[in-house]
């Protein structure tokens, strides 16, 4: 049963915007360390970090709750299979909120271009 969805596009240039003007300090706020590695690993990070940014806020909308104080940044993480299909890791109180819903999977789809990143995400029990 589906519990619920969320979408979420956010402009590249937006998210270059914050990384140029707040570095470091923006990535440890919204990526946990493995995210980092894995949009700086590119030569052009920024449509990486938004396809992130997109996805902690479909998480958030598919709880319902957005980002905030049920779910922060750090307690959404976005993993990859090695076939590159993304994944979340739920941490905190992303792990609890799971439980409360009894939730038992989180899809998770991006998707990015020189401009855009969008992801969907469906939260099912």
């Amino acid at each position: 049963m589906i519990l619920g969805t969320g979408i979420d596009i956010i402009e590249v240039s937006r998210i270059h915007a914050a990384h140029q003007q707040f570095g470091e300090r923006f990535l440890q706020r919204v990526l946990r360390p493995a995210e980092i590695a894995y949009c700086l690993s590119f030569k052009h990070p920024a449509p990486h970090l938004a396809a992130r940014f997109a996805a902690k806020e479909a998480v958030s909308k598919a709880f319902g709750t957005g980002i905030g104080s049920a779910l922060g940044w750090q307690d959404v993480e976005v993993c990859r299979h090695e076939s590159g299909q993304p994944f979340v890791l739920l941490h905190g109180k992303g792990a609890d909120l799971m439980a409360k819903v009894n939730g038992t999977r989180l899809h998770l789809s991006l998707s990015h271009t020189e401009g855009y990143a969008a992801a969907v995400a469906v939260l099912e029990s």
